[in-house]
């Protein structure tokens, strides 16, 4: 008999996963391509409750009242579905601004970290760039 490797125990949370990540999955088990617990096991995903909240978040099926939602819609529930998309479009957003935010304080500090240390130790450490790229550059680096 061959033993079985261990498989070591991760425990995730939501933040573990991105939104894109997360509407994939449900795309697919709503497209009939995976089941629930398929979709679990394919991705790694440790419980398949997790997707099934995902589908009651994100999906299109009405899960109060058991229906699929390509019903008709009165108005209203029209609107109340637009409205939970734009609060989920603003969440996207948000999150995406404070993510470019904390890249461009990167990008800055390590800036920084290259000017420092071409001072220090006296050597260049950026790329030669063509003429007509070093003005761009030049222009770039007085901003800051």
């Amino acid at each position: 008999m061959q033993e079985q490797p261990e498989t070591k125990y991760v425990k995730r949370t939501q933040k573990d996963y991105s939104m894109s990540f997360k509407l994939g999955v449900v795309k697919e088990v709503e497209r009939g391509e995976l089941s629930i617990v398929a979709a679990a096991r394919k991705y790694g995903i440790q419980n398949h409750s997790t997707v099934t909240m995902w589908l009651r978040k994100y999906g299109t099926f009405d899960w109060q009242n058991q229906t699929p939602s390509n019903m008709p819609k009165t108005p209203e529930q029209k609107i109340l579905e637009l409205e939970q998309k734009v609060k989920l479009l603003e969440k996207q957003k948000a999150f995406l601004e404070k993510q470019v935010e904390t890249s461009d304080k990167k990008a800055i500090i390590f800036d920084m970290m290259i000017d420092l240390a071409e001072k220090e130790y006296q050597i260049p450490i950026r790329k030669n760039y063509s003429p007509g790229q070093s003005t761009n550059l030049e222009q770039n680096t007085k901003k800051h």
